[in-house]
């Protein structure tokens, strides 16, 4: 049977929570991080995955979702019957997908079926460490001067409760 890892979509996480009634921790708390590029950021009240800037509608629900925790995506895979993959089982994956990799700024954050899973938007894991969530894959913001995100060897964890307009996350079945 061959691993299928697959970003979550706009679409995919909003019938997830038509469904279910589900409130991530971003409009629990009413806020989230909108990363301006790669060192800048600002929190932005009302932030979430319906309007990831805090201003604007997802213009695609072929667009990877956003602005979701760690704890969000878990629930999404339980409801969903997937599972997060841990972050080498991730990169063991990605060595196969060869279509174009977002980031060096060279797009805008894409369409998931149009691109390579390694960038256009962060990727929340299932490794854990010290109570923090490992982040695979890199962003549109990634280069090997800046965050250097699309290669194995970078390390960028975060807490299971942060958002950003950069992180999303991909399933594997179970």
């Amino acid at each position: 049977k061959a691993i299928n890892l697959m970003p979550v979509t706009h679409a995919e996480f909003e019938l997830f929570v038509n469904k279910t009634g589900y409130i991530t921790d971003a409009e629990k708390y009413g806020w989230s991080i909108v990363q301006l590029d790669v060192y800048n950021f600002k929190t932005v009240d009302k932030a979430n995955w319906r309007i990831p800037d805090g201003i604007n509608k997802v213009a695609s629900g072929k667009f990877p979702v956003t602005q979701v925790s760690y704890n969000d995506a878990l629930a999404y895979c339980n409801w969903a019957k997937k599972r997060l993959p841990a972050y080498d089982e991730y990169w063991e994956i990605v060595k196969k997908d060869d279509r174009i990799i977002v980031s060096n700024n060279n797009l805008p954050i894409s369409e998931v079926n149009n691109v390579n899973i390694v960038g256009n938007v962060w990727d929340i894991t299932g490794s854990e460490v010290n109570n923090t969530v490992r982040l695979a894959g890199g962003s549109l913001y990634c280069s090997k001067n800046t965050c250097h995100g699309t290669v194995k060897e970078r390390e960028l964890f975060i807490d299971k409760e942060t958002g950003n307009i950069h992180i999303g996350f991909a399933v594997l079945d179970f």
